[in-house]
């Protein structure tokens, strides 16, 4: 893991895309400050322009950084949840406007893998995170799944974790409101 930690690293610091795995999927990743690595993201998966990606933080502390208004409800979620949660917030900032929505929210998940922990805070930035899969396509529920001309576009495929084989699911997503709305998005 070390290892890999050292080469993704050096990758993220260039604007380069990395192939790694996540407390849900199998995802792609940049650095989710640096705008060019997030265009060749969205080339490399063919995805729409117009369709936001979630970003990954290693602590809860950390999200305060990259949205206007955290609600209070926010903090409970996290709090409470017994897998991977995604939360979209009303409005984000400090990233660039091409990884939000049109309307300003900001999908970010505290991830609890060991690996992306390591990686994110040796990076200090979020790094985005989409499934590892061209748009419109099935998301991988392993290494194994994942398509190898997608895996030859990157700069850099992760190795840690691609001999498993059990099935992984993406993580849940909840809309949080400034004023404590809550709305279910994705069990």
């Amino acid at each position: 893991m070390k290892e890999d930690i050292k080469k993704a690293l050096e990758v993220l610091h260039q604007g380069g895309v990395i192939l790694y795995p996540t407390d849900t999927i199998w995802g792609l990743g940049c650095d989710a400050t640096n705008h060019q690595a997030i265009e060749r993201l969205y080339r490399i998966k063919e995805r729409d322009p117009e369709k936001s990606m979630l970003i990954l933080v290693e602590s809860a502390g950390r999200v305060e950084r990259y949205v206007e208004d955290m609600p209070d409800i926010a903090w409970d979620l996290m709090e409470v949840t017994d897998k991977p949660l995604t939360l979209i917030y009303e409005q984000g900032r400090n990233l660039p406007e091409k990884l939000m929505a049109r309307d300003g929210s900001i999908g970010i998940r505290v991830t609890h893998d060991a690996f992306c922990q390591e990686l994110l805070k040796q990076f200090k930035k979020p790094i985005v995170s989409t499934s590892a899969n061209f748009s419109n396509q099935p998301s991988p529920a392993n290494f194994s799944e994942i398509d190898e001309a997608l895996a030859h576009s990157v700069d850099y495929v992760v190795k840690h974790r691609q001999d498993e084989r059990k099935k992984a699911s993406p993580s849940s997503i909840i809309k949080v409101g400034s004023g404590g709305e809550v709305k279910v998005i994705r069990e």
